[in-house]
């Protein structure tokens, strides 16, 4: 694996309402509902196809964000605080800041769930980030992106999300090892080409939401 490259034009195309965001390794789908600047609660709403056998990367948690799972069709195992349940078509589960937890879809059909996420701009930047890795090929099979990739990507996101393992004194120490050597390798957080979040335009009107 290497990494996209950091010198690439920035895109600048608007994210909007309908759009696709796909992660073919982790066979996940995000339709953009609702964009967290186009809303008075900063809230970022997808319609997410989870296909059958798909994964989110690993057991995480959000220091700072709180998420809302919504079954429209299908089934979605979820994890939280070591708890699995099986959510089906009609059903919810809230993820509360700080709360581990972990989610794939074990069933033979596709499951479709809306996710909120409020505050949500953090959010969307670092699956706009993760999602692009992918798509280009910097991740392994789990979707996880190398060492070095991920110790810069990591930092950078630490206040959306924070994996379970390694032991997080262990990533601390691995990661600022890890640091000085990938940014000479060209490594960075994010690409310009992946951060439409942050350089693309935006609406000029918010919703009430």
């Amino acid at each position: 694996m290497s990494h996209p490259d950091p010198s690439a034009p920035a895109d600048r195309r608007p994210i909007e309402p309908g759009e696709v965001l796909e992660n073919p390794v982790t066979r996940e789908r995000a339709v953009v509902v609702e964009l967290p600047w186009q809303n008075t609660e900063r809230r970022a709403v997808a319609e997410l196809t989870a296909l059958s056998g798909a994964r989110v990367v690993g057991e995480h948690l959000h220091p700072a964000l709180h998420e809302r799972f919504s079954v429209l069709q299908g089934e979605l195992t979820v994890v939280r605080d070591g708890r699995r349940s099986a959510l089906h078509a009609g059903e919810g589960a809230n993820i509360e800041p700080g709360v581990w937890h972990d989610w794939w879809n074990e069933a033979q059909a596709d499951a479709v769930v809306r996710v909120e996420v409020t505050p949500g701009e953090r959010f969307v930047h670092m699956i706009e980030t993760l999602f692009g890795l992918a798509r280009e090929g910097h991740v392994n099979a789990k979707g996880m992106p190398n060492p070095m990739q991920l110790a810069l990507t990591a930092q950078e996101f630490s206040d959306v999300i924070v994996f379970r393992k390694p032991p997080r004194p262990v990533q601390r120490l691995v990661f600022s090892a890890l640091t000085p050597i990938a940014k000479r390798r060209g490594y960075r957080a994010t690409y310009p080409s992946l951060s439409r979040t942050t350089l693309a335009p935006r609406s000029a009107h918010p919703a009430s939401g």
